[in-house]
């Protein structure tokens, strides 16, 4: 069986973007996320991962021999930004096919605006990750926390969110 990544976006001491409105954190939002997704997975091993520092969670994923990479993470913005995109690497043709599959499940599932996927280079946000790591990797970005609407959206379609993981997870894993 192939191995996913399946990397929990920041960690409990910095725990990313928040919504004020719920005190729910990216960090706490994901890690319930990533066991729920490792539950109804029965096709792909899932291995957790936690960020020990920004700069060897390339080296600490590659050392799994993982055959592909998501990063689970929420968008943040200015509380009223809304929708779904999924970052790759902008030289990466299997990281684009994986952000394709992906945010195209994650948009189903949530029926947020499409933004897009998004190419990103080693100096973007997110880029080091995207760029240092031995097997394909994407970011996914299903909603923005810090918007109160999409998180209730998130919540209340939780079921179809793990769902969407599920299924692109899958899917991806049959492609390398």
């Amino acid at each position: 069986m192939k191995l996913c990544a399946l990397v929990i976006g920041h960690k409990k001491s910095s725990p990313g973007a928040m919504n004020q409105s719920a005190r729910l954190t990216e960090f706490d939002f994901n890690e319930e996320l990533a066991f729920k997704i490792e539950q109804q997975i029965s096709k792909v091993n899932i291995q957790r991962v936690y960020r020990r520092t920004f700069s060897t969670l390339p080296s600490d994923i590659n050392e799994l021999e993982a055959d592909f990479i998501i990063s689970l993470h929420c968008n943040a913005f200015n509380k009223t930004a809304s929708g779904t995109e999924t970052l790759y690497y902008h030289r990466s043709k299997n990281g684009k096919l994986m952000a394709e599959i992906l945010n195209n499940q994650l948009v189903s599932a949530l029926n947020l605006k499409n933004r897009g996927i998004k190419a990103k280079t080693s100096e973007d946000r997110g880029g080091s990750l995207l760029k240092n790591t031995l097997a394909p990797c994407v970011i996914a970005e299903p909603f923005f926390i810090d918007n109160d609407s999409d998180l209730e959206i998130a919540i209340s379609k939780q079921q179809q969110l793990i769902r969407a993981y599920v299924e692109a997870i899958e899917t991806i894993s049959t492609l390398f």
